[in-house]
C-alpha cells in the first residue's frame, strides 16, 4: 500500500473562511526617538475574526455587556 502526498492549494475563500473562523490578532508598537527624545509613539492592535469567534472570546475576557452584568 503506497501513500501519496498531495500539495493542494487553498483558494482565497478557504483562507478567508479559516481566518474568520479562528481569528487573527496583529499587535504592533513603534517608537521613534531622536537623541533620547521620543518624537512619535504608535501602538495598535487589530483583531480580524468572525462575529461568533469574537463574541466567544470577548465574553471570556469580560469585553461584553453580558460578562459585566
Amino acid at each position: 500500500m503506497s501513500m501519496e502526498k498531495s500539495m493542494a492549494s487553498a483558494s482565497l475563500a478557504e483562507v478567508v473562511d479559516r481566518i474568520l473562523d479562528k481569528g487573527v490578532v496583529v499587535d504592533a508598537w513603534v517608537r521613534v526617538s531622536l537623541v533620547g527624545i521620543e518624537i512619535l509613539a504608535i501602538e495598535t492592535r487589530a483583531v480580524v475574526s468572525g462575529v461568533d469567534t469574537f463574541l466567544k472570546y470577548a465574553e471570556a475576557v469580560g469585553l461584553t455587556a453580558a460578562a459585566a452584568a
